[in-house]
């Protein structure tokens, strides 16, 4: 540790102990880091976070809530081109609403999205500093298993601000940053990474959409409804692998009305400018002329110049740092959270992880991960969440179960709000029906899923869900009587 004696007052980088007390050290200032760092503080740890891109990291500055907003807009148009059923139309010659009837200010769109992101960063500083935590803007690096070395950049010319801030606890938490092709390098103007997308001041006339995970179907939903012709290049047979295969259906149906054009089983191997837009080449040498790419390719974990071999942390083969579920590395004293431990890429997730690692670090008694409790939503039109174990699982013989499914357009409120697309499954035990999990397919299917999180991880039945009052007309009385249908099952 520097010795205090030594340490300039005036010197806003050197960190000393304060005490006796703990000494936390994070690594990270994203969802993972901030939360650690104000349970540790709570907690009364002299608690230290080191952060070079931004507080909220990429979650809060370059991904979910630049993304989330820009989706926020497009939701606005969505409803505005499928609102001719509840008798809204154009005033000059009434005629049936459409996007068509209105345009988007991509520059004053994402002017709202940088303002929103840059206010939240700095409600987490704020949030920081009250609990009396030490921000330093800077880049940690381990020199060993307790010590933390801070630069003021990346490289072997970037200033030592403190070479040896020793540490009890640390905690690392840097995250990911976009995957990009070689032979499609992402310059920001016209072949982007999903960090890119803010800059643009004129909505892409054509926007190819390059992976059909996550990241690609949010922005292909979204650049569709704001005006934007999509092109969307999946190498599966369906967008969205991995997802409820019902629920990636009903997401293709939508993409299919509304215009987006998917093509599956294919590979983009190449991109590049021509005079005024780019041209995607696939692997069967297809070209694909648009007026602007997105590489949506998933990430990477900025874990390659963190000092982990020289502290003896042990990394997968994808360079994600191996963790346990209460977020421990294989080095004691030093966790892990977020998207550089590749457990999921969800910001809630990664706050969840930072938690549990300073209550277990700190000594309070702490309940692991249990990731059939995570639940995560798709912020497409509609969106897609899902909770616990899937359909496939019991298709696949690895557990007993019941699935149980209500179309949406059966719904009082989706009729009187002109909903028919989407649905709601759940998922319950053979016999018992405790609820093991869930899809929800629906507008605002993100806050929908909480009652059957709740139900998942609190080990409720169906009869227990549906026994529970529900607002009529409301989407949540589907949730209830979806759930009604295993009593119905088992007596029959």
């Amino acid at each position: 540790m520097s010795d205090p004696s030594t340490a300039l007052p005036s010197d806003p980088h050197r960190v000393t102990r304060a005490g006796d007390r703990t000494r936390v050290v994070i690594i990270g200032g994203g969802p993972g880091g901030y939360e650690a760092a104000l349970t540790a503080a709570r907690h009364g740890a002299d608690t230290v976070l080191i952060e070079d891109r931004g507080l909220g990291g990429a979650a809060v500055i370059t991904d979910v809530v630049p993304s989330k907003t820009l989706i926020a807009t497009a939701d606005v148009l969505d409803q505005v081109a499928t609102s001719q059923e509840l008798g809204i139309r154009q005033a000059d010659d009434g005629s049936a609403p459409g996007t068509g009837a209105l345009t988007v200010d991509l520059a004053a769109v994402n002017a709202r999205v940088q303002r929103l992101a840059t206010a939240q960063s700095e409600d987490v500083r704020a949030s920081l500093r009250e609990a009396g935590v030490r921000v330093i803007e800077g880049r940690g690096r381990l020199r060993g298993p307790s010590t933390v070395e801070i630069r003021d950049g990346a490289g072997e010319d970037a200033a030592v601000l403190d070479p040896a801030c020793e540490a009890d606890v640390i905690l690392l938490a840097v995250g990911a940053r976009p995957r990009e092709l070689d032979s499609a390098p992402c310059d920001g103007e016209r072949i982007l990474n999903w960090t890119q997308l803010y800059s643009l001041e004129q909505l892409p006339e054509h926007l190819i959409v390059v992976g059909s995970g996550v990241t690609g179907a949010e922005f292909a939903s979204a650049y569709r409804a704001l005006g934007s012709d999509v092109t969307l290049v999946s190498s599966r047979q369906k967008v969205l692998p991995g997802t409820d295969g019902d629920a990636a259906d009903v997401l293709e149906e939508a993409f299919a009305r509304r215009g987006v054009t998917v093509r599956s089983r294919t590979r983009a191997a190449s991109a590049h400018r021509t005079e005024d837009g780019v041209v995607v080449t696939l692997t069967s040498g297809e070209e694909i002329a648009g007026s602007h790419v997105l590489m949506a390719l998933g990430g990477i974990p900025w874990t390659g110049d963190l000092g982990l071999e020289q502290a003896g942390v042990r990394v997968k083969d994808s360079g994600h740092i191996d963790t346990d579920r209460v977020s421990r590395t294989s080095v004691r004293g030093i966790y892990a959270a977020g998207d550089c431990t590749g457990v999921y890429p969800l910001a809630s997730v990664a706050a969840m992880q930072g938690r549990i690692a300073m209550h277990h670090a700190l000594g309070d008694a702490v309940s692991p991960l249990i990731s059939a409790q995570v639940s995560s939503a798709i912020f497409t039109s509609p969106e897609i969440a899902v909770v616990g174990v899937s359909e496939q699982d019991v298709a696949d013989g690895v557990l007993s179960g019941e699935v149980l499914v209500l179309g949406l357009d059966t719904n009082p409120r989706a009729k009187m709000q002109g909903l028919s697309e989407g649905f709601v499954k759940l998922i319950v035990r053979s016999g018992s029906h405790t609820v093991m999990g869930a899809v929800v397919v629906a507008p605002r299917a993100s806050e929908l899923i909480l009652p059957y999180t709740l139900a998942v991880a609190h080990r409720l039945t169906a009869e227990q869900v549906a026994g529970t009052f529900t607002v009529y007309p409301s989407l949540t009385g589907s949730l209830a009587e979806v759930a009604r249908r295993a009593s119905q099952t088992g007596t029959d």
